[in-house]
């Protein structure tokens, strides 16, 4: 657990908003065969025009590894079939049809679960916090990703990039959640893997901005803008005595 920025009150924070990719879900093991698939079919199987689409938008090659902050961890369907469009000559609605069909199914990876996540998300629901999802993935995506662990009927909010509260790292998303249960911003944390994440509670002046290592970023990267990095969700509870 690093340095707290500042001081974190438990009674004061009565609400979660979690990212999903990296925060909820092992980004890597998630999304990297997903990413592999969708790109070959974008690419009809052109192996050397499908490694180039993967590095443009945020896949190191060398190290194996998606780069925090870069489009693929950060950003939406939409993003990524922008850049890929123009490098395979293809219509941008069509390839964000593509991506959304394909990201919403486990035909092309199985999810992957961060460690003890059901349980986590037990445990700071039986605090009485009230628990929402925020995910630059669509909301099919959520249901299609997180189904399968027994945790859905924990948020209280669930939300796409498609939903209609905006993208990250603007404050829809997150002043959605408190219209929604009633909250104030100072009354909820954010918590995620990406620096967009912190910079959309620090948006919707959210009361705390917490990010994980279970992504894409590092610490250092995170340290900047969060107001404390844990290595999971599972040191959440940890915070509330």
């Amino acid at each position: 657990m690093s340095t707290l920025k500042r001081s974190f009150d438990a009674g004061k924070i009565k609400g979660i908003v979690f990212d999903k990719d990296g925060t909820l879900l092992d980004f890597h093991a998630t999304w990297v065969p997903r990413a592999r698939a969708a790109v070959m079919a974008v690419a009809d199987g052109d192996e050397t025009l499908a490694l180039a689409m993967l590095q443009a938008v945020g896949y190191d090659a060398n190290e194996k590894r998606v780069l925090g902050g870069s489009i693929l961890a950060a950003g939406n369907n939409l993003d990524i079939s922008l850049v890929w469009a123009r490098l395979a000559n293809k219509p941008v609605d069509q390839l964000e049809v593509l991506l959304n069909n394909m990201f919403a199914t486990s035909d092309y990876g199985r999810s992957v679960p961060v460690k003890n996540l059901t349980l986590s998300l037990q445990h700071l629901a039986d605090l009485g916090l009230v628990l929402g999802v925020a995910t630059m993935d669509s909301e099919a995506g959520i249901k299609a990703t997180l189904g399968e662990f027994n945790c859905l009927n924990l948020f209280d909010y669930a939300v796409g990039y498609d939903s209609g509260f905006g993208s990250k790292p603007g404050p829809g998303m997150v002043l959605g959640f408190c219209q929604q249960t009633g909250l104030r911003p100072e009354q909820v944390m954010v918590v995620g893997d990406n620096t967009h994440d912190l910079y959309m509670g620090q948006s919707a002046c959210a009361g705390f901005n917490v990010g994980v290592l279970t992504g894409t970023s590092t610490r250092s990267e995170l340290q900047v803008d969060a107001d404390l990095v844990l290595d999971s969700i599972s040191d959440l509870v940890a915070l509330w005595p």
